[in-house]
């Protein structure tokens, strides 16, 4: 997928989430995310947006403070979540494609622009989902090729930094596999970060199968991952330690 690419699912995600905030109510509890009310996702949300946009829009190098939520609610608060949405995608529109600023893992092609619009389209599409939990019935259609492209930079992005919390006493490998595409990682855990490869190298202890969409929302910790075999432990280790801080 292509910095084009990203940025419409940015777009189209970010407007699913508000409308769902909105059917929801402010007040409505996130089933997703234990301890939220959907004004909690909003405010989370809207901040991430326009703290990402301003590292693009001022060429920012280095890092700063996340910030917190405006001291809004109810129709106010979803009117600055789609604020902050709106001035995400633009900043990211009108941005030259040789823009250099600050990214939290390695950039993909060596690009931050591309960096920051692959993470905000997966940033708002997990939380779109939280959303939509918040308000009921069935959630929205996450494509296979964009499932697997999340499902990539969540092992060999997110989960290489330091902060990652999924760690073993002693070395493990874990294959993550969707079903419906052709994609297999090897993750290898151990007391660092872990590191994942594209391919499927060498034996693994255990397998965490699914449908790419299903398996990426399983990763994310929204949905039970649909299919485990081998040592279901290292599933557990995963539910239990890979959250993101």
């Amino acid at each position: 997928m292509d910095i084009a690419d990203h940025l419409h699912v940015l777009d189209h995600e970010g407007r699913l989430l508000a409308a769902a905030a909105e059917a929801a109510g402010a007040d409505a509890k996130v089933p997703t995310c234990p301890g939220w009310q959907v004004r909690d996702l909003l405010r989370h949300t809207g901040a991430v947006h326009r703290w990402a946009a301003g590292f693009v829009a001022d060429g920012l190098t280095e890092p700063g403070p996340l910030g917190d939520g405006p001291d809004l609610d109810g129709d106010e608060l979803v009117s600055w979540y789609r604020d902050s949405h709106r001035r995400l995608v633009d900043t990211l529109a009108a941005a030259p494609p040789d823009v250099a600023c600050w990214t939290f893992h390695p950039a993909p092609c060596a690009s931050p622009l591309a960096f920051w619009t692959r993470r905000q389209a997966h940033e708002t599409t997990v939380h779109r989902y939280d959303a939509e939990s918040a308000a009921g019935g069935t959630a929205s259609r996450i494509a296979t090729d964009f499932a697997v492209d999340g499902i990539d930079e969540l092992l060999r992005g997110f989960h290489a930094r330091p902060k990652s919390g999924v760690r073993t006493d002693r070395p493990r490998v874990l294959r993550v596999r969707p079903l419906d595409a052709d994609a297999v990682w090897t993750v290898r855990l151990s007391d660092r970060p872990p590191v994942a490869g594209l391919g499927e190298s060498g034996d693994a202890e255990a397998e965490l199968a699914g449908p790419a969409d299903q398996l990426y929302l399983a990763l994310w910790n929204r949905l039970s991952v649909p299919r485990v075999t081998g040592d279901a432990e290292l599933a557990t280790l995963w539910r239990e330690t890979s959250a993101i801080g």
